[in-house]
C-alpha cells in the first residue's frame, strides 16, 4: 500500500469539502439530467428509510461524517453524537450547518485513530469503498472495539455505477485507485473498491459480524450489521 495515495485522498476531501454536496445533490459536473436525479434521490430515499428503520439510538458515533448530509439524520436520536472526519474543512462545514454545539467533532485520521469510549450505534456513509483492502481488517476491527457489546452498525456506499461520477472522470474500476478532479482541474488520486454486497456480508462474517448487506437499483448499497454471538 503507497502512503503517498492515502495522504493524497485526505488531501482531495480537505481541498473538495466546499463541493462536496454537488456530487450529492448531482450539480455541476455530476448533473446528468432530471430522470437521472429523480432515481438518484428515489434511491437515496430508500437508504434513508433503512436508516431510520435501523433505529439509531444513544451514543452515536459517525465516521468520516463530512459535510453534514447524515449527521442531520443522526442528531435527532443520539444521546450523544461524536462526529470523525480528517478534513477540518467538512467538519467546519458541518458544524456550521448543523449548528448543534453538544456535538462533539473529531479531526483525526481513522486509519489512526481509535475511539476512548463505546458507542450503542455507529455510522459511516460512503467512507468504506476508500479503505484499502489492506486496512479492511484493522478497520472492522476498530469499529468493533468502538462499539458496545450490544451495538449496531450501519453504513451506505456507492456500487459500480459509472453515472454515479463526475462527467469528467475516467472510467470505473471495480477495485484500486481513481483519479478525480476538483472543479478547478486539479487531480487526486483515492482509493475507491467497490464492494459487491454478497462478498462484502461473506467477508464481513468471516470476520465476526452478523447481519445483511442490500442495494439499490442502481447506486447504492447498505448494510447494518453487529458483532456476533458465539455459541
Amino acid at each position: 500500500m503507497n502512503p503517498d495515495i492515502l495522504r493524497e485522498q485526505v488531501e482531495y476531501y480537505r481541498q473538495r469539502a466546499s463541493e462536496y454536496d454537488e456530487w450529492f445533490f448531482r450539480q455541476g459536473r455530476y448533473d446528468r439530467g432530471e430522470e437521472h436525479r429523480q432515481q438518484w434521490f428515489f434511491e437515496v430515499t430508500e437508504v434513508e428509510t433503512a436508516l431510520r428503520s435501523a433505529a439509531p439510538s444513544g451514543d452515536i458515533l459517525e465516521l468520516a461524517c463530512g459535510t453534514e448530509l447524515w449527521t442531520q439524520h443522526l442528531l435527532p436520536f443520539a444521546t450523544h453524537l461524536a462526529a470523525v472526519d480528517a478534513s477540518p474543512e467538512a467538519i467546519a462545514l458541518n458544524q456550521q450547518r448543523l449548528g448543534c454545539a453538544s456535538v462533539e467533532y473529531i479531526v483525526a485520521d481513522l486509519f489512526e485513530w481509535c475511539s476512548l469510549q463505546q458507542f450503542d450505534f455507529i455510522f459511516f456513509g460512503f467512507w468504506l469503498s476508500h479503505v484499502p483492502m489492506e486496512k479492511f481488517v484493522a478497520f472492522w476491527q476498530m469499529v468493533k472495539q468502538a462499539l458496545k457489546p450490544d451495538g449496531r452498525v450501519f453504513f451506505v456506499d456507492s456500487l459500480l455505477n459509472q453515472e454515479s461520477t463526475a462527467l469528467n472522470h475516467a472510467a470505473l474500476h471495480q477495485q484500486g485507485y481513481s483519479q478525480r478532479k476538483l472543479n478547478d482541474g486539479r487531480t487526486y488520486r483515492v482509493v475507491k473498491i467497490f464492494h459487491e454486497p454478497t462478498k462484502l456480508e461473506m467477508s464481513l462474517q468471516n470476520l465476526g459480524w452478523s447481519g445483511s448487506i442490500y442495494r439499490t437499483a442502481n447506486y447504492f448499497l447498505y448494510g447494518l450489521v453487529y458483532p456476533a454471538i458465539a455459541v
